[in-house]
């Protein structure tokens, strides 16, 4: 789950951590640090009251971190007055970020990963039954791929790795939300490292937004059943 993202783009987050000044009373969105810039612009975009935290997206390398450093910030913001929503989907936490929001009464976004949220479960299902074999990207992971997946595996420095790692896939899946050349070109250089061919997913970050706007309007209604569940 990721070079720096272009700072101008909506899928980069140039805040990955909870610093900055102290948060107004309302609602507050914990982020993963991988959907962090496109929450802040739909957000901004859409121009709801919102503070946006992000968690390292780094969190993701060592999943078993991730719900303990969500409900630290969650019961900090909460102490704080205010509302707090993940926009985490279970992320590999395998249940720990359910409890969490039925300790702290929270609700997440819903599905396994970001790419259930972006693509949908459906797609994101049907396409790994066509092939078990596929490499998932978002345009946060094309664009931090050196950094969040080659240097963190060490393949920066033991390429001899590489087909350890993923010498098991036969093909990548971009789920584009915002296709231009420069992500276009990163993309294709990721396959060609790869030596697979790349097929493109044109999601765009609508039900990320919808997903959203259901954590934000609906935040009583956390602790009342499974994530998503009305």
């Amino acid at each position: 789950m990721p070079n720096r993202p272009i700072p101008s783009a909506p899928w980069a987050d140039p805040e990955e951590d909870s610093g900055g000044p102290a948060p107004r009373p309302g609602t507050a969105v914990i982020a993963c640090g991988a959907l962090g810039g496109m929450v802040r612009e739909i957000a901004a975009r859409r121009g709801w009251a919102v503070d946006v935290h992000s968690l390292p997206a780094l969190l993701h390398n060592r999943p078993a971190q991730i719900a303990p450093a969500a409900r630290r910030l969650a019961l900090e913001l909460q102490a704080q007055g205010q509302t707090v929503a993940l926009a985490y989907a279970d992320c590999g936490s395998y249940g720990a970020l359910d409890r969490v929001c039925a300790e702290l009464g929270l609700r997440r976004l819903p599905g396994l990963h970001c790419y259930d949220v972006l693509g949908g479960p459906d797609q994101i299902r049907a396409a790994l039954e066509a092939e078990p074999g596929t490499y998932l990207l978002t345009d946060f992971l094309v664009a931090s791929f050196r950094r969040t997946v080659l240097a963190e595996l060490g393949l920066d420095r033991y390429p001899e790795l590489w087909p350890d790692y993923f010498g098991h896939y036969r093909r990548l899946v971009w789920l584009a939300q915002s296709r231009d050349p420069v992500l276009e070109a990163a993309a294709a250089g990721i396959a060609g490292q790869f030596g697979l061919p790349l097929t493109i997913i044109d999601t765009g970050t609508g039900r990320l937004e919808a997903e959203l706007e259901r954590l934000i309007q609906r935040p009583e209604s956390a602790g009342r059943g499974p994530a998503g569940s009305p």
